[in-house]
C-alpha cells in the first residue's frame, strides 16, 4: 500500500499473470486493479479488485487500518474486475455499509444473489456522504462505460475518484508512458461512449481537482490539463495529431508491398505515419492509432467477393467505436474481380463525416507502373496542405 495524502491510501493490486484483459486486449505489462481508503472519523474503501486478488487486497486494507474496521464500501463500478470481492469484504467486515447507485445494487443481485439491502445507501447525482471532517460528493457517470457508474469527489483533498475514467493498461510497476496505453484502453473500452464522457467532463469541469484516482493505472498528480485535454479530444472524436495510418490485409504480399511503398512515399514527404499488418498486429493498437490521426489508408486484397477477414474485423472495430471526421484513402487488390474497395467504401459510408481521397488505387494481382503512379497521386493528396 502507499499513502496518496495523509489520510488517503492506495490498497490496490498489480496483476502480472493476465494475458488478455476483458478476454481480448493484450496487456504485456499486466494490469492494476485500484482500490483506495480514506480514513477520517469514518473509514471509506473505494471499490474492490479482481476475484483472484481478494486475499491480497484484504491484507492491504488490514495493513492500513490495523484493527480498525471500515464503515463504508463505495462501489463506483460493477464490472467484475472491481466488484468481485464485495461479498468477501462484507463477510470480513459485517458492520460495513455498501454505498452505490440503484443500478449497482440491482447488478449485485445478478452477480452475488444478494443485494446487501440490510446495509446499503443508495446514492445518485449530487448526493453527499460525510466521513467526519470531509464530505464526499457523488456524480453519476452513466455509460462511462456501464450504466451504474458513479464517480466521487473529495473536496478536502480535491481528489476525483474517477472509476474507469482516466484508466490505462499496465501494472503500476510498469515503466511506460501514459498516453499510448491510456489511448488504447480508452478507444477500446470506452470509445463508443464519447457523448457520455463529454457529459461527465462538463459535470466535473467546475470542481477544483488536484488528483485523479482511477480504477486502473497510476494516480494522476500533476499536469492534469494534459489528461483531461486528451479525454476531451478522444471523446469528441477529434484527431489528436496530423498523420496517416496505413492498415493493410495481404495474403501473398502484393497488397503489403503497395502499402509499404505508399508508406515510404509518405515518410519522404515528412508525414507522420504508423503502419499495421492487420493479420498480425494488436487490433486494439491499430484501432487506437486510427482515432489518433486525421487520415487513414486501408489496403485489402479481395477475398470471397469481399475483404480479407482481418480488414473486416478492423472496420468493425472502427464502426463500433464511432469512427468519424477523418479522410480515408483506399487500395484494393484482386486478380480477376476486385471488390475490396467497394466493400470497404460501403462500410465507411455508414460512419459519420468520412471523406474519401479522389485517388483510389487498384492492383490487379501485383503492383506495376500504373500502381506506382496511383500511389504517388494518393501520397500527394494525403500530404497536401489543408486549405
Amino acid at each position: 500500500n502507499m499513502f496518496i495524502k495523509e489520510n488517503v491510501s492506495y490498497v490496490g493490486v498489480n496483476d502480472r499473470d493476465i494475458d488478455l484483459f476483458e478476454g481480448q486486449y493484450r496487456v504485456p505489462n499486466g494490469m492494476s486493479y485500484n482500490s483506495y481508503i480514506i480514513t477520517d472519523e469514518k473509514v471509506a474503501v473505494f471499490d474492490t479488485v479482481d476475484a483472484r486478488f481478494g486475499e491480497e487486497w484484504l491484507a492491504n486494507i488490514e495493513a492500513v487500518l490495523g484493527e480498525r474496521a471500515p464503515d463504508y464500501l463505495i462501489v463506483q463500478h460493477m464490472e467484475p474486475d472491481h466488484s468481485a470481492n464485495i461479498a468477501s469484504f462484507i463477510d470480513k467486515y459485517p458492520a460495513a455499509t455498501v454505498v452505490a447507485s440503484a443500478k449497482a445494487f440491482t447488478m449485485m443481485r445478478g452477480f452475488f444473489a444478494r443485494d446487501f439491502a440490510d446495509r446499503s445507501i443508495v446514492v445518485g447525482e449530487g448526493d453527499k456522504l460525510s466521513l467526519g471532517s470531509r464530505e464526499l460528493t457523488f456524480v453519476t457517470a452513466p455509460m462511462v462505460h456501464w450504466p451504474e457508474v458513479i464517480v466521487t469527489y473529495d473536496s478536502e483533498d480535491k481528489i476525483l475518484f474517477s472509476a474507469d475514467g482516466f484508466g490505462k493498461f499496465g501494472a503500476l510497476d510498469a515503466d511506460e508512458p501514459w498516453d499510448d496505453e491510456a489511448r488504447r484502453y480508452y478507444i477500446g473500452i470506452v470509445g463508443k461512449y464519447g457523448a457520455q464522457v463529454q457529459a461527465l467532463l462538463k459535470k466535473v469541469a467546475g470542481l477544483d481537482i488536484e488528483l485523479i484516482c482511477p480504477l486502473h493505472g497510476p494516480v494522476l498528480t500533476e499536469n492534469l490539463g494534459h489528461y483531461i485535454g486528451l479525454y476531451d479530444t478522444w471523446s469528441s472524436y477529434r484527431p489528436e495529431s496530423r498523420g496517416t495510418v496505413v492498415a493493410y490485409a495481404s495474403i501473398y504480399g502484393n497488397t503489403r508491398r503497395a502499402a509499404e511503398r505508399l508508406s515510404e512515399m509518405l515518410r519522404e514527404r515528412g508525414e507522420c505515419i504508423e503502419v499495421f499488418d492487420l493479420a498480425r498486429c494488436d487490433m486494439a493498437e491499430a484501432t487506437a492509432a486510427a482515432f489518433r490521426y486525421d487520415k487513414l489508408v486501408l489496403a485489402s486484397v479481395t477475398y470471397n467477393s469481399g475483404v480479407f477477414p482481418p480488414m473486416r474485423e478492423f472496420l468493425a472495430h472502427l464502426n463500433e467505436r464511432g469512427y468519424r471526421d477523418r479522410t480515408v484513402g483506399i487500395i484494393e487488390n484482386g486478380s480477376w474481380a476486385p471488390m475490396a474497395a467497394k466493400v470497404m467504401r460501403a462500410e465507411l459510408e455508414g460512419m459519420k463525416n468520412i471523406s474519401f481521397t479522389d485517388t483510389q488505387v487498384r492492383i490487379m494481382s501485383s503492383p506495376d507502373a500504373a500502381v506506382e503512379t496511383a500511389l504517388a497521386a494518393l501520397c500527394e493528396e494525403l500530404t497536401a496542405p489543408k486549405a
